[in-house]
């Protein structure tokens, strides 16, 4: 097992697009949790042996909602459970703009976090609003300062597209104020409405307005554009980095790898069986209690699932699928099991089906979901 996802499911505000397992901080048994989470990593642990970890990365909800001695915890645990060693190369935490001082940099520094994700979205104060962010342009700037300042070299923005309002201007502001930061890596991933969101509530209602799909494709392929032209190398269909920062961690996910998942709603992957743990805080901490261990479902993953997600997770690198490790891995070849999605997809110009690899074309690119899908059920 070489990575761990650990979710801090409490949040300041709710944000009017956000589907992830999250709840209000206040009045939650934060401190409860935290003890929890150290007994769900100790369990874990005893049942699959001391795992020697590359990426730990902490999500949530917003994990620096903690107050800064509620995130000391953490880290101890974190260290005292896990064990990170110098195997270690990345150890990244989500950060929200607005509530991330001085003191709780120097904690996840002190903790050996080397890689911090700003939750950013857009640097439209007007949008920030609309979307149900409540930090505004300067907070990035600031927070980010103090990162650089305490010596964090290695830094994420997020940003969306295809927000209600949003402009493809917008959007061309955001991504060149972003550029100007100069991080070291950038995610941008277009707006999908899910349910049980204040934003699907308002398109049950029609009062959503949202960018065309024609626009939104636009967008997307403008943010391409200006990525490359500023040399920020797209190596995921959502995410660009300079080069040798590409997020380890979410690489373990895209390349089908196997990785603990720590914390209430947290889905894992281990030796084959993926595993979805309790979303309510309160369910979680009394499976916990009670069974040791909070999973709500388990799933062992069938040959043919574990064949199937190899290529739409794979295809989602801009590398694409290798060949060879897909006939090292499974001993079929790519061509033996899908000659006919590869004809289909080759024909439709949405792959580049070489003897080496099968990865996206530019066309492929603004309609992955068509390419992900084609692969699903075939076996």
């Amino acid at each position: 097992m070489k990575s761990a996802y650990i979710h801090i499911p409490f949040c300041e505000h709710i944000c009017h697009y956000c589907d992830f397992n999250k709840y209000f901080i206040q009045s939650q048994p934060v401190d409860e949790y935290l003890n929890s989470l150290e007994k769900e990593m100790i369990n874990t642990i005893e049942r699959t042996g001391r795992p020697d970890l590359r990426t730990i990365f902490i999500g949530g909800g917003t994990p620096t909602s903690l107050s800064p001695d509620q995130l000391e915890k953490l880290m101890d645990s974190i260290h005292r459970v896990l064990k990170p060693s110098d195997g270690l190369i990345e150890f990244a935490a989500e950060a929200n703009p607005d509530d991330l001082s001085p003191e709780k940099l120097k904690i996840m520094k002190n903790a050996g976090v080397n890689r911090l994700s700003f939750g950013v979205q857009t640097f439209e104060d007007e949008l920030l609003q609309k979307i149900g962010r409540v930090h505004k342009q300067k907070d990035v700037f600031t927070s980010f300062e103090r990162a650089r300042a305490l010596g964090f070299d290695n830094i994420s923005l997020d940003l969306m597209f295809g927000l209600p309002g949003q402009t493809l201007a917008d959007l061309d502001n955001s991504v060149k104020t972003a550029l100007s930061l100069d991080a070291e890596h950038y995610s941008v991933y277009s707006l999908i409405v899910e349910p049980k969101t204040v934003f699907y509530n308002l398109m049950q209602k029609g009062r959503l307005h949202l960018p065309a799909q024609e626009q939104e494709a636009e967008m997307y392929e403008t943010v391409m554009r200006q990525m490359s032209e500023a040399g920020i190398r797209q190596y995921e269909i959502s995410n660009f980095a300079k080069p040798g920062y590409e997020s380890q961690h979410n690489l373990t996910y895209w390349s089908n790898e196997a990785y603990f998942g720590f914390g209430a709603g947290a889905h894992g992957y281990i030796s084959g069986t993926r595993t979805v743990n309790a979303g309510p805080v309160k369910h979680y901490i009394q499976l916990i209690e009670e069974k040791g261990l909070p999973y709500r479902d388990t799933h062992e993953v069938t040959r043919e699932e574990q064949i199937e997600e190899e290529m739409f997770l794979g295809l989602r690198k801009m590398s694409g699928v290798q060949k060879q490790a897909f006939l090292d891995k499974f001993g079929r070849s790519v061509d033996e099991l899908f000659p006919d999605v590869l004809k289909d997809l080759t024909e439709k110009g949405l792959i580049c089906d070489t003897e080496e690899s099968v990865a996206l074309t530019h066309e492929g690119k603004l309609l992955g979901n068509e390419v992900f899908g084609a692969f699903l059920g075939e076996l």
